[in-house]
């Protein structure tokens, strides 16, 4: 089943906070993203019951394998699209909004071929 933007958000936002901390809860997502508790918990039922995360008993998040698999793609597509569009003179907060939005959305041919681009113009710098 093909994850929705949202899905992914949580999903990036558990890996981030997890390479910050030792431990993720549902109100830390609910806080990095400004989302009520509410949302956070139907969301987290959502990618719990799709696989996509593991709840402990003592409320820490893990992401599963699969849940890990999209977390680091968004991840990635996140850091080197906002580093390409501030290189290229985007102001860095406009850029990280800008990367936030274009990350779900495309292709992964298009973005392969941006972070070849991009590898390619950092080593020629």
């Amino acid at each position: 089943m093909a994850i929705q933007e949202s899905g992914e958000m949580y999903l990036e936002t558990i890996l981030v906070l997890s390479q910050k901390n030792n431990r993720v809860r549902a109100i830390d997502v609910g806080e990095e993203l400004g989302y009520s508790k509410p949302s956070v918990s139907r969301a987290m039922g959502i990618l719990k019951n799709e696989g996509y995360i593991t709840v402990e008993k003592d409320g820490s998040i893990l992401l599963s394998e699969s849940g890990k698999e999209i977390a680091e793609k968004i991840y990635e597509r996140h850091i080197v699209l906002s580093s390409l569009l501030t290189s290229i003179g985007v102001p860095e907060e406009i850029a990280i909004e800008d990367a936030c939005r274009m990350e779900h959305v495309i292709s992964d041919e298009s973005f392969d071929i941006i972070k070849k681009l991009h590898e390619k113009r950092n080593k020629n710098a």
